[in-house]
């Protein structure tokens, strides 16, 4: 990648600032657009913005995101900012020419009860979790523009799906975050608190897989170096845990030692979903960080930048 010119759209997210973290190495030229510079629902603006910038390549890591709660009370939101966001960039790719393209989907996108763990060819074969199936359907969405593009202009454009990720520049909010920054803000706050319980959504029981930021932006800069295929390809660790077993692991970093109570009455989403990271392992990559290594830094991070500011502010 040395001396090409890079968009990573998103770099302001976690995925997309570790992406552009991941690549100063490469010795190619990061070009990043906030959103009061470009916005990227709107078509004309991206195809003249890209058209001005010349690009090699583009990391297309931007999204609106959230967790359970933000899927379920958003999902106009969800469905309309995600597909114009796919369909804009890819198709400005394609108009102007971009070399390569690298779309970041979710692990999502599989049915409900997807045979676990799930394989890339499990993609339709199902109905989808009810709770995010408009993010799912605006990344399968996405995935496919990449399989159609490919097919018809024979542009070179491919996808990797994450699983559940966590690091240094997540959303930590209460009521739309993801699940690890979700636990992480009730957990630590517990603890400044002296607070004994902190309750958990659900049953506790669901499995879910989690994956380093960091170690997605490796796969991604790998995934562009070396691969060129119609299928898109799992990003993950292939190790899971439950919901309960995960809110122990982050009490134990960051050193709370109340219970946990549960509230049945809230959503669990999926009861089950890990990735089979089998093809891209083949390809010769595997996620090197463990969670409890990658989670300190995490947990790292959220002190020292966000919730150090909302107590000097409180």
């Amino acid at each position: 990648m040395r001396g090409k010119r890079v968009w990573v759209a998103g770099h302001r997210g976690m995925a997309g600032s570790a992406i552009a973290r991941r690549l100063a190495p490469e010795s190619c030229e990061v070009i990043t657009a906030s959103h009061a510079e470009l916005d990227l629902r709107q078509q004309a603006d991206v195809s003249a913005w890209m058209a001005e910038k010349r690009l090699d390549a583009v990391f297309v890591a931007a999204a609106t995101v959230g967790g359970i709660l933000a899927n379920s009370t958003r999902p106009a939101e969800f469905l309309y900012h995600n597909l114009a966001i796919a369909t804009n960039v890819i198709e400005g790719a394609r108009l102007t020419a971009v070399k390569k393209l690298l779309f970041l989907g979710s692990s999502c996108i599989y049915p409900r009860l997807a045979p676990q763990p799930m394989r890339e060819e499990m993609l339709l074969s199902g109905a989808l979790e009810p709770t995010n199936q408009w993010y799912a359907i605006a990344k399968i969405a996405g995935i496919k523009m990449c399989e159609a593009y490919r097919r018809q202009y024979g542009c070179d454009f491919v996808s990797v799906m994450p699983t559940n990720l966590y690091g240094p520049g997540d959303r930590y909010e209460a009521q739309g975050g993801h699940v690890v920054a979700a636990l992480t803000m009730k957990i630590h706050a517990a603890k400044v608190t002296n607070s004994t319980t902190v309750e958990l959504w659900g049953s506790g029981t669901p499995k879910r897989e989690f994956l380093f930021s960091e170690d997605l932006a490796d796969a991604c800069v790998f995934v562009m170096k070396n691969y060129s295929g119609e299928m898109f390809l799992n990003v993950g660790t292939g190790r899971e845990m439950t919901i309960m077993e995960l809110a122990k692991s982050i009490a134990r970093i960051v050193g709370w030692t109340g219970e946990f109570t549960l509230d049945p009455s809230k959503p669990d989403g999926m009861p089950r979903k890990v990735m089979d990271v089998s093809r891209l392992a083949a390809l010769g990559w595997k996620a090197p960080t463990d969670f409890e290594t990658g989670m300190r830094e995490a947990y790292r991070w959220y002190v020292e930048n966000v919730a150090g500011i909302r107590t000097l502010t409180a």
